[in-house]
């Protein structure tokens, strides 16, 4: 495309530590230019702009109305997430959006609504089901190597609550121990991951339960593990926390016939099952896929092309909605059936 059909992107709030990787794809990209910077906070959002070189706008109103923006790159804090994606859709711009879509399914739809009322195209940041290691299991279980599947359990932790000499506080932004402002801690941050990953490979079940840890003594979670139930008896363990310095990411996914290990202490993703090797032994699997295109690619192309990601935006309602039960179950410490939340709606 040339300079002048390029798409024109407003980077919106600069809150979550994100934007600035969606704001570096931006820049990289052949198909897209920055054009403006809107930010709740106007110290950080003017300091973003004038580092980019476009304008800052005070008014969010006033940069939606403005004609020669075409999408907008949302990384509000979450509980704004409605309010910010719906105006932007009601003034017809593309949406690129950070993860969750919102914190309650009926602030999903919405947003839906807005967004299929008006005609743009939504794309949420769920980085992991573009992986190598997640195609490939997910070919592993297409191929039925594990049997029927009981049990999938991944795992996301990381450090950032932990106090160091560097950081007293902890390497996480302050923003991100704000109930108020992120619906949540260690699970709806770094838990959306395993939790998408394991709706991806086992469906969506029938209820969740949730327990919580306060190991540093936030407003939110730093320790989080969830399990969902489905109906024929398997299980999926979610599991998330700011308080581990070297928990590598985990997957097992177990059935009736055979397993599968994936981590990043050796990124080696092993299968054992009847159909390698009689089930005698670990193999490797070396059929690892090129990774998909990021989030942030789909989305340039779902514009260009006039089609919609439906099967992302499915993915990302779907997490909400196990997320909104999780942050129930947690709170009234009793397990949640997912058929409360949709019936309700």
């Amino acid at each position: 495309m040339s300079t002048k059909t390029k798409l024109r992107l407003a980077m919106i709030s600069y809150w979550h530590v994100h934007e600035k990787d969606y704001t570096r794809e931006a820049l990289q990209h052949p198909d897209v230019q920055i054009s403006a910077v809107w930010d709740e906070e106007a110290e950080r959002g003017r300091r973003e702009a004038e580092r980019l070189g476009v304008p800052f706008y005070e008014n969010l109103s006033e940069l939606l109305a403005q004609s020669a923006i075409d999408g907008v790159v949302i990384g509000t804090p979450t509980n704004m997430h409605r309010d910010v994606l719906v105006a932007a859709a009601q003034a017809h711009k593309h949406i690129f959006t950070e993860k969750v879509l919102a914190p309650t399914l009926h602030e999903c739809h919405e947003i839906l609504q807005a967004v299929q009322a008006n005609q743009v195209r939504l794309v949420v940041s769920l980085p992991r089901l573009n992986a190598s290691y997640t195609l490939a299991v997910q070919d592993i279980l297409r191929r039925g190597l594990l049997g029927t599947l009981t049990q999938a359990r991944v795992r996301l932790s990381h450090n950032g609550a932990v106090s160091t000499a560097e950081n007293p506080h902890g390497w996480l932004p302050a923003h991100f121990f704000n109930l108020q402002q992120c619906a949540g801690g260690a699970m709806i941050d770094l838990g959306c991951h395993p939790m998408y990953l394991t709706r991806l490979f086992l469906g969506l079940p029938e209820s969740v339960s949730a327990n919580y840890g306060y190991v540093t003594g936030r407003a939110v979670e730093d320790n989080a593990v969830v399990i969902l139930r489905y109906p024929q008896g398997a299980l999926g363990v979610v599991e998330a926390g700011f308080v581990n310095r070297h928990s590598p990411f985990a997957i097992e996914v177990h059935g009736t016939e055979g397993s599968l290990l994936y981590d990043t202490s050796d990124n080696r993703l092993l299968v054992r099952s009847p159909q390698l090797h009689g089930g005698q032994q670990w193999t490797e699997w070396r059929e690892m896929p090129a990774e998909r295109p990021s989030a942030f690619q789909q989305w340039v192309t779902h514009i260009q092309q006039g089609s919609d990601a439906t099967e992302n935006v499915q993915m990302a309602l779907d997490l909400s909605l196990l997320m909104e039960a999780a942050n129930r179950s947690a709170a009234s410490n009793v397990p949640v059936r997912l058929a409360e939340i949709t019936q309700a709606q």
